[in-house]
């Protein structure tokens, strides 16, 4: 590898920014592919660069069938980010720490994150609007809102919206999703945007406890992560 491709890896990788090494093993020559740009001197046709960022996605590394392309994925982990730190997430953050995502819990009110036992994940006590500018969402990034508060809630909703986030999620009944709706449709969202939004919240498991709703919220963004990627 040359030491400038070399150098752009590592700082791409310190800096936590998904990136795929493409490798061409008949002729030695690379390409660093991550977000919208590519450098190096291997030249990819269109539908290989579109296999390369779907690997990008999957967060999987391989041979692109009918090619001499290898291609070596670095991704940082998936994150969660909670907007709330209720007792809902006091039980989401471990089992989503255990299924591999970063976490990041976002509340302005100090004396929840306080009380909360958010072990091993990120605090950020900002309204939400000003946490999602600093958490900046990306396409490895599921956000959820847990408060029930509309001065909480629809603003991390709305950032959610206009980011790449591949998961939305809103806890609430449908009864309180249907005005939730109303509200973001008022701020100029689309259905069609609006329709990115899982609400309520998490699988319909008959989920009772905040054990079993944190799960039910776990494996329906696992499963829409995973659904992305295939």
């Amino acid at each position: 590898m040359k030491a400038a491709l070399l150098a752009q890896l590592s700082a791409r990788i310190a800096a936590q920014r998904p990136c795929a090494l493409v490798t061409d093993t008949a002729s030695g020559t690379q390409a660093l592919i991550g977000g919208g740009d590519t450098v190096g001197e291997l030249a990819l046709a269109a539908p290989a660069l579109a296999e390369v960022r779907r690997l990008l996605v999957a967060d999987r590394s391989g041979v692109i069938a009918g090619t001499d392309y290898f291609v070596r994925v670095y991704s940082p982990p998936p994150r969660l980010v909670v907007v709330g730190a209720v007792h809902i997430a006091q039980a989401l953050v471990p089992i989503a720490r255990l299924a591999g995502f970063a976490v990041v819990v976002i509340d302005p009110r100090g004396a929840f994150l306080t009380a909360a036992q958010l072990s091993g994940a990120t605090a950020i006590e900002d309204w939400p609007d000003e946490g999602m500018t600093k958490v900046a969402p990306d396409a490895r990034t599921a956000v959820v809102t847990l408060t029930h508060d509309p001065k909480l809630d629809d603003p991390a909703l709305a950032a959610a919206l206009r980011s790449p986030a591949f998961y939305i999620g809103a806890l609430g009944s449908t009864k309180t999703h249907a005005k939730r709706l109303q509200r973001l449709k008022g701020e100029g969202f689309t259905d069609a945007e609006l329709a990115r939004i899982h609400g309520p919240v998490g699988l319909d498991i008959n989920a009772v406890s905040p054990a079993e709703i944190a799960v039910s919220i776990v494996a329906q963004v696992i499963e829409k992560l995973r659904a992305d990627a295939a």
